[in-house]
């Protein structure tokens, strides 16, 4: 009996990408649901905002960037760990790799494997693997905030740790002057949520309780469009929280009840799919995520690895 292909797997189509100016010296690069990158100039250098998978796929942004700045890469900020978003970062040939202390222990504790892992769900962003030297480490860390001086009248930016959420180390990046907000994955805008390795209590209540508190008004999700204007920011980081409760919710129920995995994925799918199915990568996500919150449920505090041979469990029996 042949094996169901991952719903990513069978995604093999290049994704346009937009390069947005956010005003002086702010870059946002999105791609239809493929995650999303950034840039910020300070006086004589850059800030780059994400790596990418593979350093094949850094070198194209760079080169989208190059075209507006040639400023050196003194920091490159990653906003969690997850493969797909930190194994372009030798590309940046930056001076100084930041990360929340918490990313720097999930590298060290699971960093192969999730490796393993998201190359083999998602092949399309892993563009020649080969190209990756290593796992990436990052070489500065801090616990809640960490400000970088911009240089010249550009004022500061802060990066800040909000609590757990979409794993237990995510950082956003705030540009207080500019009112703009690199949220990474903790904010989804148009996008369906990744949910493997979250804690969703947190994400949806404190967590998203402090980002909103920045009343951004302009924010790069970790997938979809920019979002332009207050009222739309705090729409996207409504519609990521309802995400999170109706699966939480759904789930809680037929875990309650004695139910199966199988059936609380079934409900799950059933309740958000009217609003996030046609969304990108809400196929690929579910079976992942509600098997991360049935996990919860039964008091797994911290998220099981994920590894090539379980990713492919789970699929088989939920997908």
């Amino acid at each position: 009996m042949s094996q169901k292909s991952f719903a990513s797997s069978a995604d093999l189509a290049d994704k346009e990408q937009t390069l947005e100016i956010l005003g002086d010296g702010v870059y946002a690069l999105t791609a239809e649901g493929d995650p999303n990158v950034g840039a910020i100039e300070g006086e004589d250098f850059l800030v780059c905002f994400e790596a990418l998978a593979t350093p094949v796929a850094a070198r194209e942004w760079l080169d989208r960037l190059r075209e507006h700045t040639g400023k050196p890469v003194r920091y490159l900020v990653l906003s969690h760990y997850h493969a797909v978003r930190t194994l372009g970062a030798s590309a940046f040939d930056a001076d100084v790799i930041v990360a929340h202390e918490n990313t720097k222990a999930l590298i060290a504790e699971r960093g192969k494997q999730d490796w393993a892992s998201e190359f083999a769900r998602m092949p399309r962003l892993a563009k020649s693997p080969e190209s990756v030297p290593g796992l990436t480490w990052p070489t500065l860390t801090f616990t809640d905030r960490l400000t970088i001086d911009l240089g010249g009248e550009r004022g500061d930016l802060v990066l800040q740790y909000c609590g757990r959420g979409h794993t237990e180390g995510d950082i956003v990046a705030w540009l207080p002057r500019k009112k703009v907000l690199f949220a990474g994955d903790l904010v989804e805008a148009q996008a369906a949520l990744y949910t493997g390795d979250a804690f969703h209590t947190d994400w949806a209540t404190t967590t998203l309780d402090t980002v909103r508190t920045f009343d951004a008004e302009v924010l790069i999700g970790g997938r979809g469009a920019v979002t332009h204007g207050r009222d739309a920011v705090h729409a996207a980081i409504d519609q990521t929280r309802n995400f999170l409760d109706v699966m939480r919710r759904e789930v809680s129920a037929v875990f309650e009840a004695g139910g199966t995995l199988k059936e609380a994925f079934e409900r799950t799918h059933a309740a958000l799919s009217p609003q996030y199915g046609k969304w990108p990568i809400f196929e690929h996500c579910l079976p992942f995520d509600v098997s991360r919150a049935w996990d919860e449920l039964a008091g797994i505090e911290r998220p099981v690895i994920w590894t090539a041979e379980r990713d492919r469990e789970v699929w088989d029996q939920l997908a």
